[in-house]
């Protein structure tokens, strides 16, 4: 195809592209503007493990990449607070955060988000959990949310896939961004392949914004063309699962219960991370084949447990300082374990020693909600300092939420978040490459929809009034 020409490119169609785009589209941007992703637009994004039917190992995955990105299809929640979501605040502020926050749930509400706001429960009941979480040692940090909800965040992102396209926007799916294109001290475009073959793409603003799933090429690229970056952490952990009647105080007025914790003997950041209350353990794959856990919340169809992330944050320097690479040998060996599947274990065969055989899970009273999940011993594969962590944090958690670490509670492994390549940049989000910005969750920035957002819609207003 040759070589093309664009005024901004965006390479990936997630919630921080997609906030990238619409600012511009809002300011009155007259430029050309062009998105790229190797995922499907949203209305056919299907998958078939969800409709109860086996992985097929779709290349790329059609929960994990796309229009809306992995986010929305995992459960949709919409933290409203700049306490939650990565570290953005710490490049722009908290206010300005903040107040950006409140801007993009007004878009989000017009375009059809629910306008109940969970995690507002009574005050007396928040100050209960909060007493027995620091009698535990463990912080409770104070989110309101808006829930989307798996099915309706669908509908959500095509009413604003088609309002970007009635605006002018050229969305190209199916395409993947092969190379930054890098010369001399500034960035000139990207190379990219599509259905109709390899072309340039030539443009005076470049904006990466590949999510997690590109967080491993985005450290490439980084390291090609010297974009001056830092490592990160990592998350490795489990995802957890016990029934509603467990979690329901804390379901009924916190909805999403975020503790963090430093556990003895290691003292790493451990938190809990996207609760799922009546919600459903799912599989997502990665580039390479690689099988992670994660969890989702539907508006209507619900189930009799509650899901949530167990995360252990690891840091890395020297001599070794590539994280992502790490998290994926663990992953690559627990899948290895489970012949491609995700594994599961009851907590108490774990402190028993022994692993867990299906004749068991099926007499217990939590019920998988992964129904192919792989009976067996997640500690063959989990890291002894990343498990000693999870299973103290855990034990910590059970102080707040009696019955939470019950013999029969369910650990499936791996939970990895992949965002640890800091990409260095200014508050316009201006990287060291002239013409080159890098948003959202693969900038190291972000941890969620809607800090990936923000950060989006911030960085188009600046491209706009450039």
């Amino acid at each position: 195809m040759g070589a093309q020409d664009t005024d901004v490119v965006i390479v990936g169609a997630g919630p921080a592209g997609i906030f990238c785009a619409f600012a511009l589209v809002e300011r009155g941007f007259a430029g050309r503007i062009v998105m790229l992703d190797k995922g499907l637009a949203v209305e056919d994004r299907t998958c078939p493990k969800q409709a109860g039917g086996p992985c097929l190992g779709c290349e790329p995955c059609r929960i994990t990449t796309g229009f809306s990105g992995a986010g929305a299809f995992s459960d949709g929640k919409l933290s409203l607070s700049s306490e939650v979501g990565g570290d953005l605040p710490d490049l722009i502020g908290h206010e300005a955060v903040q107040a950006a926050i409140g801007e993009v749930d007004g878009v989000y509400l017009a375009f059809g988000a629910d306008g109940r706001v969970e995690g507002a429960g009574p005050r007396p009941e928040v100050d209960g959990i909060r007493l027995r979480a620091i009698k535990a040692g463990l912080k409770l940090v104070d989110c309101p949310l808006r829930h989307l909800g798996t099915e309706r965040a669908r509908e959500l992102y095509a009413r604003l896939e088609r309002h970007l396209v009635d605006a002018g926007v050229d969305l190209r799916f199916r395409t993947t961004c092969t190379q930054v294109l890098v010369d001399g001290d500034a960035c000139t475009g990207v190379a990219a392949e599509g259905p109709e073959g390899a072309y340039e793409l030539r443009a005076r603003h470049t904006v990466v914004a590949t999510g997690r799933r590109g967080a491993d090429w985005l450290e490439r690229m980084c390291r090609e063309h010297r974009i001056a970056h830092g490592p990160g952490p990592v998350d490795i952990g489990v995802r957890v699962e016990v029934r509603n009647e467990v979690m329901r105080t804390v379901n009924d007025v916190l909805y999403e219960s975020k503790l963090i914790g430093y556990p003895k003997p290691f003292k790493n950041k451990v938190r809990t991370f996207c609760q799922n209350p009546g919600g459903f353990v799912s599989q997502e794959n990665y580039d390479g084949g690689l099988a992670v856990v994660n969890g989702h919340s539907y508006k209507e169809r619900k189930s009799a447990n509650t899901n949530l992330a167990i995360l252990c944050s690891h840091n890395f320097s020297e001599p070794f300082d590539q994280p992502i690479a790490y998290a994926q040998k663990v992953g690559e060996l627990t899948n290895m374990l489970g012949d491609g599947r995700i594994l599961v274990q009851r907590l108490g065969d774990i402190l028993d020693g022994k692993r867990t055989w299906d004749k068991e899970l099926r007499r217990s009273n939590v019920a998988p909600t992964l129904g192919d999940a792989v009976a067996g011993d997640i500690t063959a594969a989990m890291p002894y300092r990343a498990m000693t962590n999870i299973l103290a944090f855990m034990l910590a958690v059970d102080e707040v939420v009696p019955g939470f670490a019950a013999p029969e509670t369910l650990l499936y492994s791996p939970e990895l978040k992949f965002y640890s390549n800091r990409v260095k940049m200014d508050e316009g989000f201006r990287t060291s490459v002239r013409g080159l910005r890098c948003l959202g969750d693969s900038s190291g920035w972000t941890r969620g929809l809607m800090m990936a957002s923000v950060m989006g819609y911030l960085a188009g207003r600046s491209l706009a009034d450039a």
